[in-house]
C-alpha cells in the first residue's frame, strides 16, 4: 500500500461475509469523520463509499450502517457513553472493484474479498470519478463524416452535471449523457416533489452550454398537460443558439393552434376513436374509409362509378327479392332520396318503379337499366374493387356519406340488420362531427400545409433548405392544458405513431434522435386499458420496445407509477426518483429495480423537495444528490398560502373570468 493510501486510512476490516463487511475505525477519530490530507472527509454517512485494497485493486463498498460500543470494561456511572473509550463500528456492502493504478474503469461484483484487518480507505474525488465515469465532461466535437469541426477548437459535452451529491462535499453528481438520453428514461415522485424542476433543469443544463458546439441536433417533443414548460424554456434562445416552438392545443379549429387532420389517422386508430366492434363495424368502417379516399381525389368520374354501382347493386336486390311492389317501392324512393347520381335518381326510375294496381308492371326495365341486357349497359361492374384508405385528404363530413353508401352495399347483398348493428358507431361519428373541443380534427380537404411532410418537420422542428431541412427547434412544446385527457390521449397517440413511422422508415436509420417527454404519463400510458376510445398506451409500449433502435426515446413523467403502463417502465434504463411515499408506488419501484438495495430505496419516503434518486445505465452507482436549481422554473409553482389569504378587504380577485364562466386564457 502507497504512502498516500496509509495517510488515508481510516480503520480495518474486522468481519468478512459474502454481502457485508464490518469496519472498525481507529481510536481517536471523533464524530466519524477524518480529516485528510486533502480534505475532510465525512466517511460514516449513509451511502458514502469506502476503499479496500485486495491486491492490485480496491473493493469499493458501500457504508449502510453506523453503529458505536462502549469498550471502557467498567462503564460510566451517569450512564452516558465513553466517547474516549468507544469503539465505532461501520457496516458496509460491497459494490464492485476499481484497479488502485492507472485509468481502469469501475466494475460491478465483486472478484476478490479482503482479508481480515484490512486497511479501510476513504475515497478521493478522482476515485469517485473513476467510480462514477465522469473524469471528461467536455471533449472536442467532430466535423460530420470525421471531418474538422467548424469553429476547430468547438467542443462537446460528454457528461452532463445534474445537480450537487448529498453524500460526497462539493462533488457534482454527473450522467453519461450517451447512456442517459440513448434509453427511455422515467422520472418519478409525489406531486411537489420537483419532477418538473428536475426535467427542466436538465435540459437548461444540456442546451446552457457556454461555447460552440451547441446541442443543436437534439429534438425534444414535450407533450405538456399542463402547460408549464414553456416558462422554463423561454429564454434559451437568448441564452444560446437554441430554438423553442410551443403550439397549444385548445380543441378548435381557430387560427394559429394546433390541430391534427382526420386523414392523418391510421385504420387502427378510426377504429378505436369510434370504438368499431371487430365483427361487424370494422369491415363497415375500412369499407367506408377506402370510399372516403374516393371523395378526397380530383376524379370525379371514378366516384360517381362507384356511387352507381353501390346504387344499382342495391336497387337490383331489392327488386329481385320477394317482398311486396308496394314495399319494393317505399325502398327504393326512401334510398334515392338520401343517394342519388346523375344517373341514378327517382326522375330516371320513376315510371318504372311506380307501382299500380297493386303491380311494378315495368320491374324488368328498371332492372334492364341498373343491371344491363345481354352483358351490355347498366352500371354494375363484378370486377370493380373498393379502394384502401391511403390517407388521402376528404372532408370529415365525407365519411358520413362514405358509412351510409357501405351501410346501403352491405344491405343490397341482404344483411338486412347491418345497420342496427352499426348504429353506435354512427352515433359515436356524428357526435365527433358535431362536438366543438373535436374542432381540431376536422378539416377540408382543401386546406393547405395539411400534408404529413409539413406537418412532421413542425412537430420536429425542421425548416426546408435547398436540398433538405435543417433544424429550427429543438424544443417543441404541444400544450394541451385546455382540453381534456380524451384528446390528450388522440392526439399524443395519433403523433407518437407518425414519428415512430417516420423514424422506423428513414435512411440511414437512427441518425436523428427524438425524445418524447410524457408530462403524467399516468393519465394517458396507463397500466389499465382506457376508458377512452383511444388507448395510447397501446403506441407508447411498442416505443418503448421498439423504439431505441430507430432513435425513438421516451422520457417519462409521473407521479403514480404504481399506475404507469408496467411495459414502459420496464424498458426504461435510467430513473431519477423524487420523494415517494405511497406503498403501492414503493413497491413498484422495488420490483422493477432489484439490483437496488433496500437501504437506498428506504430513503425515498424521507427525501427533500429537489433530492432525487438516480441510478440505472448512465451512472455506475445509484446516488442521491441535490437537483440543480432550474431558472426559470416551470409553471408548476406551490400555492402562497399565506400571502393569497391574508389581505385587506375589496381586493381584486386573481382568477379572471369571462362569459362563459370558465378562467380566461393566460397572455
Amino acid at each position: 500500500m502507497s504512502f498516500d493510501d496509509r495517510k488515508r486510512a481510516i480503520g480495518k476490516v474486522v468481519s468478512v461475509a459474502a454481502d457485508r463487511f464490518v469496519v472498525e475505525m481507529h481510536s481517536g477519530t471523533d464524530n466519524f469523520t477524518v480529516v485528510g490530507f486533502d480534505d475532510v472527509h465525512y466517511v460514516a454517512r449513509l451511502g458514502s463509499f469506502l476503499m479496500i485494497p485486495a491486491q492490485a485493486e480496491y473493493v469499493v463498498a458501500e457504508v449502510v450502517g453506523l453503529r458505536e460500543r462502549d469498550t471502557s470494561g467498567g462503564g460510566v456511572s451517569d450512564g452516558q457513553l465513553d466517547k474516549v473509550n468507544s469503539a465505532k463500528y461501520l457496516d458496509v456492502v460491497p459494490v464492485g472493484m476499481l484497479p488502485m493504478q492507472g485509468a481502469g474503469k469501475f466494475r460491478f461484483g465483486v472478484s476478490l474479498f479482503p482479508s481480515l484487518y484490512a486497511d479501510v480507505l476513504y475515497a478521493l474525488d478522482s476515485e469517485l470519478d473513476r467510480i462514477f465515469d465522469t473524469d471528461a465532461a467536455v471533449v472536442p466535437s467532430i466535423g460530420p463524416g470525421e471531418e474538422p469541426c467548424d469553429p476547430a477548437d468547438a467542443t462537446r459535452f460528454r457528461n452532463l452535471a445534474i445537480g450537487q451529491s448529498v453524500i460526497f462535499e462539493d462533488y457534482e453528481v454527473k450522467v453519461r449523457i450517451d447512456d442517459f438520453f440513448g434509453g427511455h428514461v422515467a422520472v418519478l415522485g409525489n406531486t411537489g416533489s420537483g419532477k418538473s424542476c428536475t426535467i427542466a433543469s436538465v435540459l437548461q443544463a444540456l442546451f446552457e452550454k457556454p461555447d460552440e458546439h451547441h446541442a443543436r441536433g437534439a429534438t425534444f417533443v414535450v407533450l405538456d398537460v399542463n402547460g408549464e414548460y414553456h416558462r422554463a424554456f423561454a429564454e434559451l434562445p437568448d441564452k444560446a443558439d437554441i430554438g423553442v416552438q410551443r403550439v397549444i392545443l385548445d380543441g378548435t379549429a381557430a387560427d394559429g393552434v394546433f390541430r391534427v387532420p382526420h386523414w392523418f389517422l391510421d385504420l387502427s386508430e378510426w377504429e378505436l376513436l369510434l370504438q368499431a366492434s371487430e365483427r361487424t363495424q370494422v369491415p363497415i368502417l375500412r369499407m367506408a374509409l377506402g370510399m372516403a379516399t374516393l371523395f378526397g381525389t380530383n376524379s370525379a368520374s371514378a366516384l360517381n362509378t362507384y356511387r352507381n354501382h353501390i346504387l344499382a347493386t342495391c336497387l337490383t336486390q331489392i327488386l329481385g327479392d320477394e317482398t311486396p311492389p308496394g314495399a319494393k317501392e317505399t325502398r327504393i324512393r326512401g334510398i334515392l332520396q338520401r343517394f342519388r347520381t346523375a344517373e341514378i335518381n327517382i326522375a330516371a326510375l320513376n315510371s318504372w318503379i311506380t307501382v299500380k294496381f297493386g303491380n311494378m308492371t315495368a320491374l324488368e326495365s328498371a332492372y334492364d337499366f341498373l343491371a344491363g341486357k345481354d352483358g351490355a349497359g347498366g352500371f354494375i361492374d363484378p370486377d370493380l374493387k373498393f379502394p384502401d384508405y391511403d390517407g388521402t385528404p376528404f372532408d370529415f363530413t365525407a365519411l358520413g356519406d362514405a358509412i351510409d353508401l357501405a351501410l346501403l352495399y352491405q344491405e343490397a347483398h341482404g344483411n338486412r340488420q347491418i345497420r342496427d348493428y352499426c348504429a353506435q358507431m354512427v352515433t359515436r361519428f356524428k357526435a365527433l362531427d358535431e362536438r366543438s373541443d373535436y374542432g381540431f380534427l376536422r378539416h377540408d380537404a382543401d386546406e393547405s400545409h395539411t400534408d404529413v411532410a409539413s406537418f412532421l418537420s413542425g412537430i420536429l422542428g425542421l425548416t426546408a433548405i435547398d436540398g433538405g431541412h435543417t433544424k429550427a427547434a429543438q424544443i417543441i412544446i404541444i400544450d394541451m392544458n385546455a382540453v381534456e385527457d380524451e384528446v390528450v390521449e388522440l392526439v399524443s397517440a395519433v403523433v407518437s405513431r407518425m414519428i415512430f413511422r417516420l423514424l422506423r422508415q428513414a435512411d440511414p436509420r437512427n441518425r436523428f434522435p427524438v425524445h418524447l417527454l410524457l408530462e403524467e404519463a399516468h393519465r394517458y400510458v396507463a397500466s389499465t386499458p382506457s376508458r377512452y376510445a383511444m388507448d395510447a398506451s397501446r403506441i407508447f409500449e411498442r416505443i418503448a420496445k421498439e423504439g431505441r433502435k430507430y432513435g425513438l426515446f421516451l422520457l417519462v413523467a409521473s407521479q403514480r407509477p404504481s399506475e404507469l403502463s408496467k411495459t414502459v417502465l420496464s424498458q426504461c434504463a435510467n430513473f431519477v426518483v423524487h420523494r415517494i411515499q405511497n406503498p403501492d408506488d414503493l413497491s413498484q419501484i422495488r420490483q422493477m429495480t432489484p439490483f437496488i438495495s433496500d437501504s437506498v430505496l428506504r430513503r425515498l419516503p424521507s427525501l427533500p423537495k429537489q433530492h432525487a434518486l438516480v441510478f440505472g445505465n448512465s451512472v455506475n452507482l445509484p446516488t442521491t444528490f441535490k437537483v440543480r436549481s432550474a431558472a426559470p422554473l416551470p409553471a408548476s409553482d406551490d400555492a402562497k398560502i399565506v400571502d393569497l389569504w391574508f389581505h385587506e378587504a375589496g381586493r381584486p380577485s386573481l382568477l379572471k373570468l369571462n362569459s362563459a364562466g370558465a378562467a380566461a386564457a393566460a397572455p
